[in-house]
């Protein structure tokens, strides 16, 4: 279109510098005749630019009209890169987040590997708005032995106090399984996550009323062992989980304050070869209980056969620099073993604190650095200081029919400190050292206390 527009322009200009001559050697202005008057030349230049004005004002509709149609490609810091629409009724966008972690386990001669170097997550995350109302999210994991889809589902946001929720996410019970893994203060979740779900497959619906003073989940669920990432289920019972929190207080200090309680319930039907019992693990990830399992005679190995429940008040409090965190879970199962059947409660707790060096604000998710790291104008970005004590107590039940005592832990008790610097809200690079002390788990009694020291470098967008 530019190309015509300037073809126009010369060819006016030259119809410019030639008309009125023309026009006086068509009149006879060869013969003696007098050149076209100051007034026809004047209407004749007046014509030809309202003709250019005209041709600028289809090329600049023509523009417009190209701008309409085409997308608004953005890139904002941790929430990613995305396309979007001109109405903004369609949105792509891509995100993601990588964790290269370090494990090592000083003084603890009887834990059962070695210091590893590992990739403990890379998901990268897609997530698109289909028209006013609809969204979906795709999250797969490539940092274990074997790619696993982590979330796929999607939303129907009708309203904030209204919102449908589909395929596979996070069920509403555990505070801290609730966080991004990109958010939590610590490398590793602490003892109450081993007794809430990580992902299942189902149908909640939630909302959001009075701009966080009250929020709910409630939702239908397949049902998985406390930990699991769950899929198919193994019967034709369904969980049903819930969960409400308050903040209560929308002004002043108390603001960042919220308390809550989640729960679920369902029926579970496993069986000798797929049990649909957990494995518990420590801060640093080993295994500290398991059922009785095992493959030679599998007809003696224990699988969950009953009701199993869930229940978990939580809160938070965030104050300028400062952060707490806490949740207590009891998980009863009913399992059976070799003819026995028994409901078996486990129960955990921890207090998780968070300060960071003066002028940042803490937060339940990760705050943005006031200064973020740039060696040009001196900015370093914020450090923050960890700490938490937990406790997982197993049912003493649970021994010697459904677990052994002188491999699985009878209770863990575990405390830790740890440092997080903060580049920028998208960089962080940390360091935990965390002590778990056991109760029984060993064959001369209680299993040696694991010392963990654990480095992370992580990188969100």
């Amino acid at each position: 279109m530019k190309t015509l527009v300037w073809w126009a322009a010369g060819a006016i200009g030259l119809t410019n510098v030639s008309a009125p001559q023309h026009l006086w050697a068509q009149n006879g202005g060869g013969s003696g005749d007098s050149p076209p008057t100051l007034e026809a030349r004047v209407d004749a230049l007046d014509q030809e630019i309202r003709v250019l004005q005209r041709l600028r004002e289809i090329a600049a509709d023509s523009a417009a009209a190209a701008a309409k149609d085409r997308p608004v490609a953005t890139a904002n810091g941790k929430d990613g890169f995305s396309i979007k629409s001109v109405d903004g009724k369609y949105t792509i966008r891509f995100r993601g987040y990588f964790q290269s972690d370090g494990r090592f386990f000083p003084s603890s001669a009887a834990v059962p590997t070695v210091d590893n170097l590992l990739i403990r997550r890379a998901r990268p995350i897609i997530e698109a708005a289909v028209g006013r109302y609809f969204e979906f999210r795709l999250m797969p994991d490539f940092g274990g032995t074997s790619p696993t889809i982590f979330d796929a589902y999607w939303d129907g946001k009708f309203a904030p106090e209204f919102t449908v929720r589909a395929g596979k996410f996070k069920p509403p019970v555990g505070l801290e399984r609730l966080q991004s893994a990109t958010d939590v203060v610590f490398a590793e979740r602490g003892l109450p996550t081993n007794l809430v779900p990580s992902r299942d497959i189902g149908l909640q619906f939630s909302g959001d009323v009075s701009e966080g003073l009250f929020a709910y989940q409630v939702g239908i669920f397949n049902g998985v062992p406390d930990l699991a990432n769950g899929g198919d289920d193994l019967s034709d019972a369904k969980d049903f989980a819930a969960r409400v929190f308050v903040q209560p207080f929308r002004v002043g200090a108390f603001r960042p304050f919220g308390f809550g309680i989640a729960a679920s319930t369902g029926i579970e039907r496993g069986s000798t070869t797929a049990s649909g019992l957990p494995t518990y693990r420590t801060p640093g990830q080993q295994a500290l209980f398991r059922y009785n399992s095992s493959a030679t005679t599998p007809a003696s190995n224990a699988y969950a056969d009953g009701k199993r429940t869930r229940i978990s008040p939580q809160g938070y409090y965030y104050t300028g620099p400062l952060g707490l965190l806490g949740e207590y879970v009891v998980s009863r199962n009913e399992v059976t073993r070799a003819g026995e059947t028994a409901e078996l409660e486990h129960t955990a707790w921890q207090a998780v604190g968070s300060f960071f060096l003066p002028g940042e604000k803490a937060g339940y998710r990760t705050p943005a650095p006031r200064r973020p790291f740039d060696l040009t104008d001196g900015g370093l970005g914020a450090v923050e200081l960890v700490a938490r004590y937990g406790e997982l107590s197993l049912d003493q039940a649970s021994f010697p029919v459904y677990a052994t005592i002188t491999s699985s832990a009878q209770e863990a008790r575990a405390w830790g400190v740890g440092v997080n610097w903060h580049f920028t809200r998208a960089v962080r690079v940390g360091v935990d050292y965390e002590r778990t002390a056991f109760t029984g788990g060993a064959a001369t009694g209680d299993r040696e206390p694991e010392n963990a020291v654990i480095g992370r470098f992580q990188s969100s967008f």
